[in-house]
């Protein structure tokens, strides 16, 4: 019986541990151009004992920015940032994937700049508000109406996405995982109320799922497949996302898509831990779940989906703002520092990289 302290092959490479740190934006890439600093090295490397890192989430083009102050990956000056990171990460023996999101009808011009606009699957706007000042107070407002991405433009974002995973090769990462979660671009084309396209791409299962699945070969023709990773998130009502169909919508992804992955990732949401039973099943290769927490009172007890079969690997994500040991922290049992969202998003180094560890850092 494997447990999470045990090590794990995946088809490119082997984690030391079944707990991965879950992608987190934390909204402090204050280098020229949004691109990583020192201190985002100093964050990561303190993580390094996890089975493996997976980024935050870095937008693969202009227009797929989301948030303020989240790094980019679609220029080489965004490329040489990172570099330094990764180099450090493998240095202190640890493994780290990139995250590539678009962030798809979250967005706003005023934030994009350049005469950009939001574009998605279909002209329906997100639930919301998006923050569109970069300083000072923070400036609101209602999310727009999209632009609907004709078939030239999908295949123009597929390759801006392939294109991106090439630099992050390039940058150093051992791996890239696809944000087809929590609303986003890709979850976008699943919902049947976000994309209510009429062509190859929108109206039946087999037509939403297309974008995604291209999506996926194309990023696989250009690193491997066994350096890419999917993340998907059944049932995440984000920014308004409905999924009328949720459990035959995904059956059907998960058996339509490439098995040679490095890994599937699965972040839980309330409700749905049988068809999260039946992913498992129907995945051949590594499972990744990150699972529903209603409590951080006792995250150990998260330990047990190993042992159970549920899972191959673990994510945790609030967890590991605040225990950057949390693998050392899980096999003692405990304890575990509380986070602090005031300090999720934007500022400096406090409630970043000055949450203590069980012992002194020795790196």
């Amino acid at each position: 019986m494997a447990t999470a302290f045990d090590p794990i092959d995946l088809p490119a490479l082997t984690l030391p541990n079944r707990i991965a740190m879950a992608p987190l934006t934390r909204r402090r890439a204050y280098g020229p151009g949004l691109s990583a600093t020192e201190l985002m090295g100093d964050y990561y490397i303190q993580r390094c004992s996890t089975g493996l890192i997976i980024s935050e989430a870095l937008q693969p083009n202009r227009v797929g920015q989301g948030y303020t102050w989240t790094p980019g990956i679609h220029d080489e000056r965004q490329v040489a940032s990172w570099r330094p990171i990764t180099e450090r990460v493998h240095n202190a023996g640890g493994r780290i994937f990139a995250q590539l999101m678009h962030a798809g009808r979250n967005s706003h011009p005023v934030l994009l700049g350049g005469g950009l606009h939001p574009v998605a699957p279909s002209p329906v706007a997100a639930e919301g508000q998006v923050r569109i000042s970069t300083d000072g107070p923070a400036v609101r407002a209602p999310y727009p109406v999209p632009h609907e991405l004709t078939v030239s433009g999908i295949r123009e974002t597929i390759s801006d996405f392939a294109d991106a995973a090439a630099r992050c090769d390039a940058a150093g990462f051992d791996g890239v995982e696809l944000h087809g979660a929590y609303g986003y671009l890709i979850q976008q084309f699943l919902s049947d109320t976000a994309n209510q396209r009429t062509d190859r791409y929108g109206g039946s299962i087999a037509n939403r799922i297309r974008f995604v699945l291209e999506l996926v070969d194309s990023v696989a023709a250009r690193i491997g497949p066994g350096r890419l990773a999917l993340r998907i998130s059944p049932g995440c009502p984000a920014f308004g996302i409905r999924e009328s169909d949720v459990d035959a919508l995904y059956a059907a992804l998960v058996t339509e898509l490439r098995t040679d992955l490095a890994y599937l990732h699965v972040l839980e949401f309330p409700g749905h831990r049988a068809l999260i039973r039946s992913l498992r099943e129907r995945w051949p290769g590594v499972f990744m779940l990150n699972p529903y927490q209603a409590t951080y009172a006792d995250p150990g007890a998260q330990l047990r989906l190993i042992e159970d079969g549920l899972a191959d690997v673990l994510a945790f994500g609030t967890l590991f703002v605040s225990n950057p040991d949390l693998v050392e922290r899980l096999r003692a049992g405990g304890p575990f520092t509380p986070a602090d969202p005031r300090t999720f998003y934007l500022g400096d180094h406090r409630g970043y990289v000055d949450y203590p560890t069980l012992a002194p850092d020795r790196r």
